[in-house]
């Protein structure tokens, strides 16, 4: 069997399924190729959190604003695609309170003391396995379970194969394949690309209890509500690549969930996920060097805080467009 989608993108986590939205709304036909199942994506809180991530990661103002304005991409790209944006923001629960807030004021969000912690409104949500679900749905995408094994070019056109040699044919591939290894076929300088991508570990663990108000942090991890709970975690295990859940971390991840919330709890079956990082802990998304080849891969845990951004300068990428302003800082030849 064999069919010719304008764009063909492997990966259905974050990336490639926002990748694909983007320019299914621009009239692309898209076909998302993807083995099904969980994966980073799916297993991960939803949290769309620049403050608390420049916080946590001590990280300099010019990142830290280049994930806030990831962050304010995300009302459009909600709205255009149905997907419920949750503006509750964030509380930390630290050491030294006035000193993070003094940290996040001079990075440019908002913070104030509350209580024992401080409260920032400028980190967002998103339940992650209903949004995956609504962008695979969007008109103009076609998502089909398949498993590429490898990639090949003849022609000008791309061709992926599955396992069972199902094969799909393109002008345009995007690769957002997590933290998998280079697929056979790729030119050399995107594998070489691909295979730099160190792959982290992420853990958390549900609980069913009185529901947060809003998403809860502190030195030993987070609680990020949910429907009947929330969401305990998360790990970050650099170089593991097991998806067999730690019941040990599940326990101390349970617990610390408990102390933030301040109520009794019912730990439910951890999750797991494999994410893909950087060298500078930046995507890699955009034009890879092959013709017709471009990338959106390895957010480290932003995944979900710059999808949105990423779909954008992939999209802009493949039509030729003057890029977005922070095209260069995620474009993959940055490593080249």
């Amino acid at each position: 069997m064999s069919s010719s989608p304008r764009v063909i993108v492997i990966g259905a986590g974050v990336l490639g399924l926002s990748s694909a939205a983007e320019l299914a709304a621009r009239g692309h036909a898209v076909t998302v190729l993807d083995p099904g199942g969980p994966n980073a994506s799916s297993a991960a809180a939803g949290m769309i959190a620049p403050a608390m991530e420049s916080l946590i990661d001590g990280l300099s103002a010019e990142h830290a604003a280049l994930l806030k304005r990831g962050r304010d991409l995300w009302p459009a790209f909600a709205g255009r695609h149905g997907l419920a944006l949750h503006l509750d923001g964030a509380e930390w629960r630290g050491s030294d309170p006035d000193a993070a807030v003094a940290t996040l004021h001079r990075l440019g969000f908002a913070a104030g003391r509350a209580g024992e912690g401080l409260f920032t409104p400028d980190d967002w949500r998103i339940e992650a396995q209903g949004a995956l679900a609504a962008l695979s749905s969007r008109p103009g995408v076609t998502r089909v379970e398949a498993t590429v094994t490898r990639l090949s070019r003849a022609d000008g056109l791309w061709t992926a194969t599955a396992a069972d040699e199902r094969h799909w044919t393109a002008p345009t591939v995007v690769l957002a394949t997590g933290a998998a290894s280079a697929l056979p076929g790729l030119p050399d300088v995107a594998a070489l690309l691909v295979n730099s991508i160190e792959p982290i570990r992420g853990q958390l663990t549900p609980i069913v209890c009185a529901t947060p108000d809003r998403v809860l942090r502190g030195p030993g991890g987070y609680a990020t509500p949910t429907t009947d709970g929330a969401l305990c975690g998360a790990t970050m295990q650099s170089g593991d690549r097991s998806t067999d859940p730690d019941m040990e971390i599940a326990a101390k991840q349970v617990a610390n969930g408990v102390a933030l919330i301040g109520a009794a709890a019912q730990p439910g079956p951890p999750r797991v996920g494999i994410r893909g990082a950087s060298p500078d802990g930046l995507p890699m998304a955009g034009p890879s060097g092959a013709p017709g080849l471009h990338l959106a891969l390895a957010p480290r845990r932003n995944g979900w805080l710059l999808g949105p951004m990423v779909g954008r300068v992939v999209a802009d990428g493949i039509e030729g467009r003057a890029p977005l302003a922070d095209a260069a800082a995620l474009s993959p030849l940055r490593f080249a």
